[in-house]
């Protein structure tokens, strides 16, 4: 049987869509931190995750500095990774340019959903066409931790795309969301 935090985690949030930006940046700064480990090691965590990075605040994060860097490798209640957190400083850095430019992330990341007809059956794939764009095109903006299979997980966890099984009790649920969704312009 699935925790209950997965449970409710799959129930409520994963796969409905997002147009707030600190949630958004929460969810890509997690799927990177994520690499590698698995799903349940970052939920369990992810309070945690939110009390280091102050609640994933991107202007907050885009300040820190080597011995915010330095506090969070012994932070023993998130992934204390380097790469991973200073990939979440670089990115903090790059959505304050991208929003200047684009006016918010979640216009951004918007722009790149895929129809429905261009997508693998569900679950099927852990990359597709879409993250593969919405991968590349951060990466020549400077962006780290945004492969493609991040990517894709990012896409499922925000609602860009509903990749609950057919068959699955919320997957209509999240398919009606999705439908009365106003996508950011």
């Amino acid at each position: 049987m699935a925790a209950p935090e997965f449970l409710a985690y799959h129930d409520a949030e994963w796969g409905f869509p997002v147009d707030d930006d600190r949630r958004l940046f929460e969810k890509l700064c997690l799927e990177g931190f994520q690499s590698g480990l698995s799903w349940r090691t970052i939920l369990a965590k992810r309070e945690n995750f939110r009390a280091a990075f102050h609640g994933f605040d991107i202007d907050r994060i885009a300040a820190f500095t080597e011995a915010d860097v330095e506090r969070l490798l012994t932070d023993q209640g998130i992934v204390r990774h380097r790469g991973k957190i200073a990939a979440v400083i670089n990115n903090a850095r790059r959505a304050q340019d991208l929003v200047k430019r684009e006016g918010s992330l979640a216009a951004y990341v918007w722009r790149f959903e895929p129809r429905p007809e261009d997508l693998p059956a569900p679950q099927t794939a852990s990359t597709s066409p879409a993250s593969i764009a919405l991968s590349r095109d951060p990466k020549k903006r400077g962006w780290s931790f945004v492969g493609p299979t991040t990517i894709h997980a990012f896409m499922q966890a925000m609602g860009l795309i509903n990749d609950h099984v057919d068959g699955c009790a919320v997957r209509a649920h999240a398919a009606e969301a999705r439908a009365a969704f106003a996508r950011p312009a």
